[in-house]
């Protein structure tokens, strides 16, 4: 039996196992910084088309990876779509990449009832949330420029007002 009191070991494995995740979490985010060029993936879409980052040059795009469970993901997504009906026609994407733990169902659901304007991504196998860096952490969200760098990571929920301010920039951009 697991000792889970407060000074056994069993606390001080899972604080170490926490802190070790942890790490490795920074770590991995650590890989897709700002102005590194996005990693090519190609999304594949709840309509079972395909996009790719190459497709999205010449656009300011927000990759924004989430899960229909993550209370945060879920909060910040009307957000998220009244971001790119401001945007949309000035040049402005979205990409809304489901982790691979999500069940698609529930995903096409979420997308659906709520309407989602933008592309929705099945990450089924979790290679492109580890394309992006190992994401593991949601809501996780890029903003990449036109030429396909990437400007900015949010983890947890973006300031909207200070990322609606960074897109105007980057929409302005050559």
């Amino acid at each position: 039996m697991t000792d889970l009191s407060p000074t056994g070991h069993g606390r001080r494995r899972t604080l170490q196992a926490a802190a070790a995740l942890g790490a490795a979490s920074v770590l991995g985010l650590a890989a897709c910084a700002g102005r590194d060029a996005a990693p090519d993936s190609t999304f594949v879409l709840l309509d079972g088309s395909k996009a790719t980052t190459a497709d999205l040059k010449g656009k300011v795009t927000l990759v924004n990876f989430w899960a229909t469970t993550c209370v945060t993901c879920v909060k910040e997504m009307p957000s998220i779509v009244a971001t790119y009906q401001k945007y949309q026609g000035q040049g402005f994407e979205t990409v809304a990449v489901a982790m691979e733990y999500d069940p698609p169902a529930w995903v096409l659901n979420f997308a659906q009832s709520r309407q989602l304007p933008f592309k929705v991504a099945l990450d089924n196998t979790g290679d492109i949330a580890r394309q992006w860096g190992d994401v593991k952490l949601t809501p996780t969200t890029y903003l990449v420029d036109k030429q396909g760098r990437i400007v900015k990571r949010f983890v947890g929920e973006p300031d909207f007002p200070a990322l609606h301010a960074l897109i105007e920039k980057l929409l302005a951009q050559a």
